[in-house]
């Protein structure tokens, strides 16, 4: 079961328009905005920006978000749903293929993070400077860190590593992924060369399955 944790910050008294034009030009003032984020960062980003990214007037883009907090939440708002449903494995069995789950859903949470690393990178940033965004950004993490302790319990009955809580592995092994994410994709210019995805979800699935199951990962020595 998930801790009873606040429900993340959603942009929910934004302009939400209901004819297909309307929608069109909210999609694109997003994808304006991303590209702003991902130039700028949090913290110098302007709403004037971000109008002449989208070739529109200030008018037009406050009627849809009046400030530019209200544009970030509805962008980390999509992702992370969609992040928390990347990261959970597809047509594998968890309890009789735990190797192929783990990689599975560790390739599914890095692609989704690759593709979104303007916006994580800018988020990062901004749970520096902003509570609010350090709390939405623990909550997204104990998020995903309550399913897997759960699921250990469930499919397993792994409670305790090495006699200490499941939970306490869990919280290093995620810490582990997200700045393996942050290190490899949002700062891919400063890696000397880019890691491919499949690399990368294998080296951290070995971490993650070689810490709960203490044997190498099948057909490997």
């Amino acid at each position: 079961m998930e801790n009873p944790l606040p429900s993340m910050p959603a942009a929910t008294e934004s302009f939400q328009p209901t004819t297909p034009k309307g929608q069109r030009t909210r999609a694109q003032l997003l994808a304006a905005g991303r590209r702003v984020f991902d130039r700028n960062g949090y913290v110098e980003l302007k709403m004037g920006d971000v109008a002449m990214e989208a070739g529109v007037s200030m008018g037009a883009l406050y009627r849809y978000f009046s400030n530019k907090d209200e544009m970030f939440l509805s962008l980390i708002g999509a992702i992370h749903e969609e992040l928390f449903t990347a990261s959970r494995a597809q047509g594998v069995d968890f309890g009789t293929q735990p190797y192929e789950a783990l990689l599975n859903a560790n390739r599914g949470y890095l692609e989704h993070y690759s593709t979104n690393r303007d916006v994580m990178r800018a988020l990062v940033e901004a749970t520096t400077v902003d509570e609010r965004y350090r709390k939405m950004w623990w909550w997204m993490r104990e998020r995903h860190i309550d399913r897997f302790v759960a699921l250990l319990a469930k499919k397993h009955g792994i409670t305790q590593v090495g006699g200490i809580d499941t939970r306490y592995t869990v919280e290093a092994l995620a810490s582990l992924t997200e700045q393996s994410a942050y290190c490899w994709f949002a700062q891919e210019p400063l890696n000397k060369a880019p890691i491919p995805l499949d690399v990368a979800a294998e080296v951290v699935t070995r971490a993650w399955y070689n810490a709960f199951f203490n044997s190498p990962e099948p057909g490997r020595s």
